[in-house]
């Protein structure tokens, strides 16, 4: 059967003795330096459109803000719903960050709640300034999934496609190489629908279309992102047949479907 080779990449990038540099710390780190810079190219058109969302001080603080959430969530996230067995029989090791164990739907409600407790604190206006925040997400998501696929983690289910690869750690099979997939739906595909969102008068007026339009896209391209992922060992397929991450997806897509009708009833806010 033919296969494409699976592109060996060290998921180290540099060591210093017992001290490493991980790709996967680096797309982190990335993702909220590239995020924090694009959010304040956003919200400087809408400040120059008579949209004003936040200052640039609001956004340079909010970095701090969002680190803790996406960090403190997306562990407390994945320890909850992906390893709670494990973790409750170790509960030491759920502080251990370094040997890896992140979910993004744990992360996105740490962000939420750092943004509630942000505005609140600043009196922003709440949905106009997540309608910001959400719009550099999938460059985080999009860094996240090629991190994934350089750890040879989180492969796909076997396949016989032509651009099927076998994993180091997958076994003998050929799998899809699902964490492009979702690199492409979830990073490139998310990213242009919401930055032709954010550039129309239309949706400025109406506060939280935009986050609502995120978790809706979101929600769904995970959905089908997972028909091609392979389950987790410890969780295997779950209620129907679905995975963790496909019934963590549904109240996502749910809250984003409330939150475009919420913005949609409510009168046009003129910049």
């Amino acid at each position: 059967m033919f296969v494409i080779p699976y592109p060996a990449i060290d998921p180290v990038l540099v060591s210093f003795g017992p001290f490493a540099v991980r790709w996967y710390a680096l797309a982190y780190i990335a993702g909220l330096i590239l995020g924090w810079l694009y959010c304040k190219w956003v919200a400087r058109r809408w400040d120059a459109a008579g949209a004003p969302a936040a200052s640039a001080k609001d956004l340079d603080d909010f970095l701090v803000w969002a680190t803790i959430g996406v960090v403190l969530g997306g562990r407390v996230g994945y320890v909850l719903f992906y390893n709670s067995a494990y973790y409750l029989a170790h509960p030491l090791q759920a502080l251990e960050l370094w040997h890896g164990g992140m979910s993004f739907h744990g992360g996105a409600v740490g962000v939420c709640v750092a943004i509630a407790l942000f505005c609140r604190q600043r009196r922003l206006p709440l949905l106009r300034f997540a309608d910001v925040i959400v719009c550099p997400f999938p460059i985080g998501l999009f860094l996240g999934r090629l991190a994934n696929f350089i750890n040879g983690e989180l492969w796909g289910r076997p396949s016989d496609v032509p651009w099927a690869m076998v994993f180091p750690t997958g076994g003998p099979l050929p799998r899809h190489p699902s964490q492009l997939y979702e690199a492409a739906l979830e990073g490139v595909v998310l990213f242009l629908i919401l930055f032709f969102l954010q550039r129309s008068p239309a949706i400025r007026a109406r506060p939280g279309t935009v986050a609502g339009a995120f978790l809706i896209f979101y929600g769904a391209f995970r959905v089908v992102g997972e028909f091609f992922r392979e389950p987790d060992a410890q969780l295997g397929f779950l209620w129907g047949g679905a995975t963790m991450g496909q019934l963590l997806s549904i109240p996502l897509i749910a809250a984003g479907l409330v939150l475009v009708w919420y913005a949609r009833r409510r009168e046009t806010v003129t910049p």
